[in-house]
């Protein structure tokens, strides 16, 4: 899994967590067996706006909850400007709400921006 966090200068962050290209130019679309992914986005109201320490512990949270589910998540990017996470999944039953609700339980702050529900697609 790839994370990228593009976060302002003053934080001070490695330039492994410094996003360089627009997310629309980096996000994959297909895992390395050329299955679709799905995605999802979350709402951080405010974080930008908490000091230097404050953000580097909501994202060391977020980022140590994906970590630990390496064969769902597959590409994760948060934007700091906008406070908002994209998370980029395998396509699994539950896998997404799984998420949800294991990052909601770590930052009680995200909200779930929208999906798209299968019974929505049919």
């Amino acid at each position: 899994m790839k994370l990228a966090v593009r976060a302002k200068d003053d934080l001070d962050w490695p330039d492994a967590w410094r996003g360089g290209a627009p997310l629309w130019k980096t996000l994959p679309t297909r895992d390395e067996a050329g299955k679709h992914l799905t995605d999802f986005m979350m709402f951080a109201p405010g974080l930008k706006r908490q000091s230097p320490e404050e953000v580097r512990r909501v994202l060391g949270l977020i980022k140590g909850l994906l970590e630990q589910f390496p064969e769902e998540v597959v590409f994760a990017d948060f934007n700091l400007s906008l406070n908002l996470l994209w998370v980029s999944l395998r396509c699994q039953p539950g896998a997404m709400s799984m998420l949800v609700v294991a990052l909601r339980a770590r930052v009680p702050a995200l909200k779930l921006v929208g999906h798209n529900p299968l019974d929505r697609m049919l």
